[in-house]
């Protein structure tokens, strides 16, 4: 049968179009493919892959029971290889290298290669924390998710084998300048001594636990010199005599907690991070697993980070930045708890003024001059001011994983004074230990904020 010439017309006309729309699909789609390639950089470079690192390696540290100075080392060393990987993405931003005691020679990228850098630093992250906590299982379990969740952005093989090794790399070198900070061999060292002197510290109920970490000055500092840099002024002298200052301190505390108010009561189990809580029912005692005040300050990072919308590498630094204030601010604490070694409230009331007597919180296993949260709280405070400013409002979220609810701040500093009294109305601390570690840890972390450098603003 003969072809109509205008049907012929049509079908060549049909044939062609269909030959560009394949040949245009095929092409547009070579340039999706690009870029693709092209931006899963751009992809990988949200800050969330590093909350939320920081956050399971926080559920760990809740999980594996770690004390609060322990806690800080585990945040402070992640964080600090998270950052100098991090920091390879932008020039403007220093390494720590030669600004924290005998870190040197951090490993660089080779020019040669090609990284995904947010995946790095997260690789270096959760490697060096899995170095140092129990459950690495649950690391690894985390890592598993997250990787796959980087190789879905569409990483080139060689880049993300490139990536992974760089972490690697930098993770060991960490790992190894933290072996030199003397927490293995303190791990072998005596426990605290009790002795008979009613002014010293005993341990108290109900689980009467030994004094945690009564060697922790001798772990080595990052920025501060020392751990007895910035001494507090000691605690007042021990009296039971009742027109004695000791004794009016000690009267204090038990009349705030008699007296104590609902938003006081608000307040107290707010800041309450105690990573171990005995609860005792009848014969029976089971505990209550908390975050710690590290934690604590390391979950408002996160918020302050969100809040102010940082990039990944300001986020890493932050982290950095607090992690390491936290580190020094507990040795500094640590220092004078145990050369003062002044004995608890708790003790002293059920002593001389009503032996039925208790804290609202559970009285923490160590000496109490200074509080150990006014300290630390102040120190981060003092960090996350010089980064992101005076009068920064926020709501802090951090503790409604853990049953409470939200309160808000109108800035760091705010908060941290909030911490810091919060130990009065619980019950655990004397005035002086609350006021003298204020100013202790301000004093830490205006020393650090100016004696590193990070990013250009600071």
């Amino acid at each position: 049968m003969t072809k109509h010439p205008i049907f012929s017309l049509l079908l060549s006309l049909l044939i062609a179009i269909l030959f560009t729309a394949c040949k245009g699909d095929s092409s547009q789609a070579g340039r999706v493919s690009d870029n693709t390639n092209s931006t899963y950089q751009e992809l990988a470079a949200t800050p969330a892959y590093l909350h939320r690192s920081i956050q399971q390696l926080t559920d760990v540290i809740v999980h594996d029971v770690f004390s609060p100075p322990v806690a800080s080392r585990i945040y402070a060393y992640p964080s600090i290889a998270a950052y100098e990987v991090i920091r390879q993405s932008n020039p403007d931003y220093k390494s720590l290298d030669g600004q924290l005691h005998e870190l040197t020679n951090v490993p660089v990228p080779q020019n040669d290669k090609t990284y995904c850098y947010p995946l790095a630093s997260v690789h270096a992250f959760l490697t060096t924390g899995k170095a140092l906590i129990f459950s690495e299982e649950k690391i690894e379990e985390f890592e598993g998710k997250i990787y796959q969740e980087f190789k879905d952005l569409g990483i080139p093989k060689t880049v993300y084998e490139n990536s992974l090794a760089y972490g690697a790399q930098v993770s060991s070198h960490i790992l190894n300048w933290s072996k030199a900070d003397m927490y293995a061999q303190t791990r072998s060292y005596p426990k605290y001594n009790l002795g008979s002197d009613p002014a010293k510290w005993k341990p108290t109920p109900p689980s009467y636990m030994d004094g945690i970490e009564p060697h922790w000055r001798e772990i080595r500092t990052m920025v501060i010199e020392k751990a007895s840099q910035f001494p507090p002024p000691p605690p007042t002298e021990y009296s039971t005599d009742k027109n004695s200052q000791f004794y009016k301190e000690t009267k204090e505390v038990y009349d705030v907690v008699e007296n104590a108010t609902e938003s006081e009561l608000a307040i107290a189990a707010f800041w309450d991070c105690n990573p171990f809580v005995v609860n005792q029912t009848g014969h029976v005692m089971f505990a209550t697993k908390k975050i710690t005040p590290g934690g604590h300050w390391m979950g408002i990072t996160q918020i302050a980070s969100k809040g102010n919308n940082a990039d990944i590498v300001k986020t890493s630094e932050a982290y950095a930045l607090v992690a390491i204030n936290l580190f020094d601010a507990f040795i500094s604490c640590w220092d004078e708890k145990y050369r003062s070694s002044l004995v608890r409230p708790e003790t002293v009331i059920n002593s001389i003024i009503d032996e039925n007597w208790q804290p609202v919180l559970q009285t923490p296993p160590f000496p109490e001059h200074t509080s150990g949260h006014s300290v630390i709280s102040t120190a981060s405070a003092e960090a996350l001011t010089g980064l992101f400013g005076d009068n920064f409002k926020f709501i802090d979220s951090t503790e409604v994983r853990y049953g409470l609810p939200t309160r808000s701040f109108n800035s760091f500093r705010e908060a941290s004074d909030e911490a810091a009294i919060s130990r009065l109305y619980g019950g655990i601390h004397y005035r002086p230990a609350i006021d003298y570690g204020v100013e202790q840890g301000k004093a830490i972390g205006k020393y650090i904020n100016a004696n590193i450098t990070m990013s250009p603003t600071m």
